[in-house]
């Protein structure tokens, strides 16, 4: 079992940016995917982007692609998630997530550990 610990959220106006990390330990993190979803209040928590346990690939949902960024850096088991352009409507609950494959997962049911979460809140 993996433990994720996210960091880097906060509060950020409308264009602003904001840089998650997520810490990995206790499992094989170097040759795993991961990913990171949110949540909304209200909402379904929905994918957001994955990377490939290389970091070589990346995929990410159409609402952020153009504006987000996943990598990830395994000499420190880590995880990013740069977030540019940020509107009102990214606000909720970022969660990191461990990938059951080594490849992309882009589906909830592929990650098998995840965070606590940290919150995004993005005001107008």
């Amino acid at each position: 079992q993996a433990q994720l610990v996210e960091s880097g959220g906060g509060l950020v106006q409308a264009g602003g940016s904001l840089r998650l990390s997520c810490v990995a330990s206790g499992r094989t993190f170097n040759r795993d995917g991961m990913g990171w979803f949110r949540q909304a209040p209200g909402k379904e928590r929905e994918f957001v982007a994955a990377i490939n346990w290389r970091g070589e690939s990346t995929y990410y949902a159409e609402s952020v692609k153009g504006r987000f960024t996943i990598s990830r850096d395994n000499t420190k088991n880590t995880v990013y998630l740069q977030m540019n352009s940020l509107q009102p409507e990214d606000t909720a609950v970022y969660y990191c997530a461990h990938a059951a494959i080594s490849g992309l997962a882009a589906t909830r049911s592929l990650y098998d550990d995840w965070g606590q979460g940290t919150q995004v809140t993005v005001s107008s």
